[in-house]
């Protein structure tokens, strides 16, 4: 299992760090992507990083506000968001893959749950 923390209310401009962790299975084996869904909408590649943490993508309307990282000592993957917009307001949802990053969510076989991430003033 997947669980993601460190979702929240936040201003326009903040930041948050959300975190992946799993259970059961060992994290570090796997690519780990970040996908999001807000209502009404189809869910969004947002980032992904390899296993060996050596292939980082973003999605097109990151432009450089978040940063994918993976500590695979403490085996987990964190998604840092600077320079937040309403628009990023969503779920976030992280999911492993085992043949390496991809922006198709359908590559991927594990998900959490999701975190909400709320950004408004």
């Amino acid at each position: 299992q997947l669980e993601e923390s460190g979702g929240g209310l936040v201003q326009p401009g903040g930041s948050l760090s959300l975190s992946c962790t799993a259970s059961g299975f060992t994290l570090s084996y796997y690519a780990v992507a970040w996908f999001r869904q807000a209502p009404g909408k189809e869910r969004e590649f947002v980032s992904c990083i390899s296993d060996s943490g050596f292939i980082i993508d973003y999605g097109d309307f990151v432009k450089g506000r978040f940063t994918i990282s993976r500590n695979n000592a403490k085996d987990t993957a964190e998604l840092q968001m600077n320079s937040l917009k309403p628009e990023d307001t969503s779920i976030y949802y992280c999911a492993t893959s085992l043949w390496g990053c991809s922006a198709d969510s359908a590559d991927f076989a594990t998900w959490g749950q999701g975190t909400q991430v709320t950004v408004s003033s």
